[in-house]
């Protein structure tokens, strides 16, 4: 019982700021600063989210938040399977320490390769300020994704490899035609992380894009803030917007993510 109690406090705990949220965003100015402050909302309004959309070219802004993570996610889902792929099955001098360093980059801060990002992207042929591979080159592979990737890959039996090469399939073909396909719970749990990372990513959509065309919904929502005051129904409004296409992805794939949490990390 005092369990189910523990778990009961900590699921109040977490979803409470977002209850207070979609609150707030059917609340006028003078609910949110009322004394003392009320829970519901005493005159619910949806001007707030028409407002939101309408405000800051906030339409743009969705839709290249939609590009950035759809792109991150394809880009992970190919190169994170294929390195792991290489780390499962393939056997190479200095495997493991070259496994070990790719582990070692998730200690990395973000923060901390913010510079040499920039010089990188900034010096590629043409330049990448302010374009959407300049956005999404940074995090087009990620330990976490070639981690998760491999553990899975080493739940399945190795002897699907071996009847493939005695069957005359190549290395391309049996990572491509019969290990990915068995991956599914994997890659979908991959695809889920990247897409949530990415789409709330804030500070490299920020320093990367040098005009407003290019920045993307969590840049966006600072536009509804200034150095004296925050509009806070107005903000939000539109952070329930852009939780939305998140909290779709998360529940419609759910049963797949929870089987690549669970198979992913155990080695029969």
């Amino acid at each position: 019982m005092r369990r189910y109690v523990v778990l009961g406090l900590a699921v109040v705990v977490a979803v409470l700021p977002f209850v207070w949220m979609l609150l707030t965003a059917f609340k006028t100015g003078p609910e949110v600063f009322a004394w003392p402050p009320t829970l519901l909302p005493q005159h619910p309004t949806l001007a707030n989210f028409s407002r939101a959309w309408g405000t800051g070219n906030f339409p743009r802004l969705f839709f290249n938040s939609a590009v950035v993570a759809t792109l991150a996610t394809v880009c992970n889902l190919i190169f994170d399977s294929m390195a792991a792929f290489a780390f499962a099955r393939m056997r190479f001098p200095g495997r493991e320490a070259l496994f070990g360093v790719v582990l070692a980059t998730m200690m990395l801060p973000a923060v901390v390769t913010i510079i040499p990002l920039f010089l990188i992207v900034k010096s590629m042929p043409g330049g990448w300020l302010n374009s959407y591979q300049g956005i999404v080159a940074p995090g087009a592979a990620t330990a976490f994704g070639i981690f998760l990737f491999r553990q899975y890959f080493e739940t399945i039996p190795i002897e699907i490899d071996e009847a493939a090469r005695l069957d005359g399939a190549s290395l391309w073909r049996t990572y491509w035609q019969l290990i990915m396909p068995l991956s599914a719970p994997a890659a979908v749990t991959v695809a889920i992380f990247t897409f949530i990372s990415q789409w709330n990513d804030f500070l490299w959509p920020l320093v990367v894009a040098t005009d407003a065309d290019m920045y993307t919904v969590q840049v966006g929502l600072s536009y509804f803030t200034s150095e004296h005051t925050i509009d806070w129904p107005l903000l939000m409004a539109g952070a329930v917007i852009v939780t939305l296409p998140v909290l779709a992805i998360y529940f419609g794939l759910q049963r797949y993510f929870v089987g690549g949490l669970t198979m992913g990390g155990v080695k029969e």
